[in-house]
């Protein structure tokens, strides 16, 4: 749960306290019962407040595993230590030559790929088997089997389906999909709720004054550390979101960038081709048609050809930002050594965006130790949030809870329930509907121009940390695109049946033209900015 502002009025309780400090021999003032703020009771605070209690409990789960998992790699071989480490020797047997050595000592060991993500003197050749989820180290100096394991019963790794999945298969990476995306969605709407509706009161917003109450210290903290912590937080949420929902938004990338899905689909699908006479060729002429590929990377990854039309792709990792390296890709056909696909040259600049600098955002490592420090503590934020945002609402949920209790027993003695009226609603002409989304289109203009500052603003403010500032701020713009893409279908399908459905029986929503107006001018917006960053020749990735 994100952030919100203050219960009573901030300005009357700002003029509370100076008027106590001011006047000497002031008595003490009976505190004013909190009360939401005339703003808080617009949209923007009910989404707020609902979306943070729906969700809460799960991005708080979600972060908190994340924070683990910023530092993955050193957790598990701190852990296992007797898989991991081998006593380095003078020299490695290249991965050219090691797998063939590994499938003459092992006859009966299968696996679909090898990592080497570790460099160093040390480390161990890593193989998977997908099939049976185990795990393999091998000596890279003699070859020879030094331990192995179930992979998926590993710590990390059972963090990392909490993380992916909450353990639920299927159902539950859409469950943490969309609660990341109601995350996103509490960081915007708590921003709204941060800004201060006088300016002069900026300063109480941005600290907290332990010399308030024990209630006004939770609700400084949870305004505080909200604002402080929503650059990462928000960018955290769009790469899970872009993760969760990846089938979706790759394609929609490659059609912003003019390229169509089906064509991408199928050159990701590209297969060896295969005749009886064919035989496969040594991984090490693989990996020599890679290094002319791209000369300057070095491989961390080689997946095997799954069946007889299967490719070898070789994921490597080149110069350059991300610090983790910039990961591209070779598929290459494992009998004539075709090359399939080359990402550098094959994949738009968005693509490469996609690949590189995704996960490494998500997980903080594109910048170093400062960004990963960056996300632990981010990822942590949310259960914090949570807990302060209870703490606000619940008093508030019992004394509606009491007020209702009262109104009911008025009614039923046969008394007024005192609860004020709702006006009626008045349903517009199609002049005034007319009217009435052009107003609301030009505001989405302004709210998009907004969105875009924000975005690439908050980008930039993750990587600042670690001097890296562009790449973030477009990644987050151009990403940030995608879903308001998405929105603007969902607005648009909306529209559509508002307006075969319910016009015609003068049943016309008024709320639904409103939102389709909003999510048109966002998407115009959006197109445009990602366009003139992505679609103009720019390499900023």
């Amino acid at each position: 749960m994100a952030w919100d502002r203050a219960p009573d009025s901030f300005a009357d309780s700002m003029e509370t306290e100076i008027i106590a400090q001011t006047n000497k021999p002031a008595k003490p003032k009976k505190r004013r019962a909190l009360q939401w703020a005339k703003h808080q009771q617009r949209w923007w605070g009910k989404w707020h407040l609902y979306l943070g209690i729906f969700a809460g409990l799960i991005v708080s789960v979600v972060g908190v595993t994340g924070s683990i998992l910023v530092f993955e790699d050193e957790i598990d071989q701190a852990l296992n230590k007797e898989l991991f480490s081998v006593l380095a020797q003078q020299k490695k047997i290249p991965l050219g030559d090691i797998v063939p050595l590994v499938r003459e000592k092992y006859p009966d060991l299968s696996f679909d790929y090898l990592y080497e993500s570790d460099t160093s003197a040390t480390a161990a050749y890593r193989f998977l088997n997908f099939k049976t989820e185990e795990e393999f180290f091998i000596n890279p100096y003699t070859a020879a089997l030094s331990g192995k394991r179930i992979y998926e019963s590993a710590f990390v790794h059972v963090v990392t389906d909490i993380h992916r999945s909450l353990l639920v298969p299927v159902v539950g990476r859409y469950i943490v999909g969309f609660s990341t995306l109601i995350l996103l969605i509490l960081t915007i709407t708590g921003l709204r709720l941060w800004i201060p509706q006088k300016w002069r009161l900026l300063k109480s917003v941005l600290t907290v004054n332990f010399r308030n109450s024990a209630k006004r210290q939770n609700y400084d903290w949870h305004n505080v550390l909200g604002f402080y912590s929503s650059p990462v937080v928000a960018l955290l949420s769009l790469t899970g979101v872009c993760i969760t929902f990846s089938m979706l938004v790759v394609p929609l990338l490659f059609l912003l960038s003019g390229q169509s899905p089906q064509g991408v689909a199928q050159v990701l699908g590209a297969r060896s081709v295969y005749s009886d006479t064919a035989s496969q060729l040594p991984l090490s002429r693989i990996l020599a048609i890679g290094q002319e590929q791209l000369p300057d990377a070095r491989v961390g990854g080689i997946a095997f050809p799954a069946d007889s039309v299967g490719n070898f792709r070789l994921d490597m990792l080149g110069p350059g930002l991300p610090k983790t390296g910039k990961r591209e890709m070779v598929m290459i056909d494992q009998y004539s050594g075709k090359v399939l696909l080359n990402s550098r040259t094959d994949f738009p600049n968005v693509g490469n965006a996609y690949l590189s600098w995704l996960t490494p955002i998500h997980y903080g490592s594109f910048g170093g130790r400062p960004t990963q420090i960056l996300a632990l503590l981010a990822g942590l934020l949310p259960l914090v949030l949570f807990i302060t945002g209870f703490i606000i609402w619940w008093p508030r949920y019992k004394k509606q809870r009491r007020s209702a209790q009262k109104a009911a027993e008025r009614e039923a003695k046969g008394l007024p329930a005192n609860l004020p009226r709702k006006a009626a609603a008045v349903e517009p002409t199609p002049l005034c509907m007319m009217t009435y989304f052009w107003l609301h289109a030009k505001k989405g203009l302004v709210y998009g121009g907004w969105l875009v500052l924000l975005a690439g603003g908050m980008g930039a403010l993750y990587g600042l940390a670690s001097g890296i500032v562009l790449q973030p701020a477009v990644f987050a713009i151009i990403f940030t695109a995608i879903l308001v893409l998405a929105n603007f279908v969902l607005a648009l399908v909306s529209f559509l049946f508002n307006l075969i459905f319910l016009w015609p029986f003068k049943r016309s929503s008024r709320p639904l033209v409103k939102y389709f107006a909003l999510s048109l001018s966002l998407a115009l917006v959006f197109f445009v900015s990602y366009c003139l960053l992505i679609n103009t020749g720019l390499k900023i990735f």
